[in-house]
């Protein structure tokens, strides 16, 4: 497979700038792999798809204020992305300048604290922010919110609270998982209602997930690496609801990630916490997922394959072709997708 076996034409008008006025308000895309069909639908009619003895897992992880601003001591400017927190002092970072900063540089954030550069660990800096304040503090202070690079605005006051999801509980992404931004507080009480069973794990998504594909073949592109944490509980949860025939229903692609990462590293579902490179592409064996709730993604992206390989490649391409014909809303805040697994990715 090459990389433009996943490229598809996407017209700018249909890639979403703002989200849908209300939460949850956004259509859904239903795509049953078994039968190679599809139809049209709102993403309100989620719970229906959910049914006792299922358990739906989301990821909690909270985007953090990631996009700092600073200056050299020449005056240059710097544009700083934090990719992790490494502790209370350090952090491992993109940093973009004139010139990149060698080992011993300072740069004095916008908002006084200053940082040095310690050194580089591939595409990213190790950063020590010069402070007693924890670094999540001073992020929280002087930093942004970093929308995604396609969203062609700077984050506003309504993206404080849009651009997470409401069940957003462990500090560490720099990017949202998607997917859960539909979810309101009264669909997910229909979902219980249902008889399902809501599971949190977490997955900090990193900058890498933006990232282009550059090579041609595609067997040759390294992923980036993400940590997760399975929970003791979600483990046991998941693999009671296995034996006893029910549906493991992922909410994004970070969670269809960490889920079968954890079997993948350990051959089994069981609590874990660790990092994670896993590239999923056709062919890719699912373990643990029966039904995958997406976004739409960019033409070439390493999330396009993954889905491509849970639903079918064929079926994911008419899909999309339907989606752009349809005038569906593309990536972070657009329009969601439910997969069901086609028998080949089992």
């Amino acid at each position: 497979m090459t990389l433009d076996d996943f490229d598809y034409f996407l017209p700018e008008h249909l890639i979403a700038q703002e989200p849908p006025a209300e939460r949850g308000a956004s259509r859904m895309l239903v795509v049953h792999g078994p039968s190679g069909r599809f139809r049209d639908g709102w993403f309100r009619e989620f719970p229906q798809f959910v049914g006792p003895g299922d358990v739906v897992v989301f990821n909690n992880t909270k985007v953090i204020p990631a996009r700092l601003h600073g200056t050299k001591p020449t005056g240059g400017r710097v544009e700083i992305l934090v990719e992790r927190i490494l502790d209370d002092e350090a952090v491992l970072a993109q940093v973009s300048a004139s010139h990149s900063p060698q080992p011993g540089a300072r740069i004095v954030l916008d908002g006084g604290v200053e940082v040095e550069v310690l050194g580089r660990d591939g595409q990213f800096f190790r950063l020590r922010f010069d402070t007693s304040e924890p670094v999540l503090e001073v992020l929280h202070r002087v930093g942004e919110l970093p929308l995604p690079p396609y969203i062609q605005r700077a984050a506003g006051e309504a993206d404080e609270a849009r651009y997470q999801t409401v069940y957003a509980s462990r500090p560490g992404a720099v990017a949202a998982p998607t997917a859960g931004l539909h979810f309101t507080d009264a669909i997910l009480s229909q979902v219980v209602e249902r008889g399902a069973r809501l599971c949190e794990i977490t997955l900090h998504v990193g900058a890498g997930t933006f990232q282009p594909v550059r090579v041609n073949d595609i067997r040759e592109h390294r992923m980036h690496s993400e940590r997760y944490e399975i929970p003791p509980d979600v483990a046991e949860h998941i693999v009671a609801a296995k034996r006893a025939g029910g549906r493991v229903i992922a909410i994004g692609t970070t969670s269809v990630r960490a889920l079968e990462s954890v079997v993948a590293q350990h051959g089994e579902v069981r609590a874990a916490t660790g990092e994670t490179d896993l590239f999923i592409t056709p062919g890719f064996r699912f373990q643990v997922v029966d039904l995958m709730l997406t976004n739409f993604h960019l033409p070439k992206s390493t999330l396009l394959m993954m889905v491509s390989a849970f639903g079918g490649q064929g079926l994911l391409r008419r899909a999309y072709l339907h989606a752009v014909e349809q005038a569906y809303r593309f990536f972070s805040y657009g329009d969601a997708m439910l997969i069901e697994r086609s028998p080949g990715a089992d």
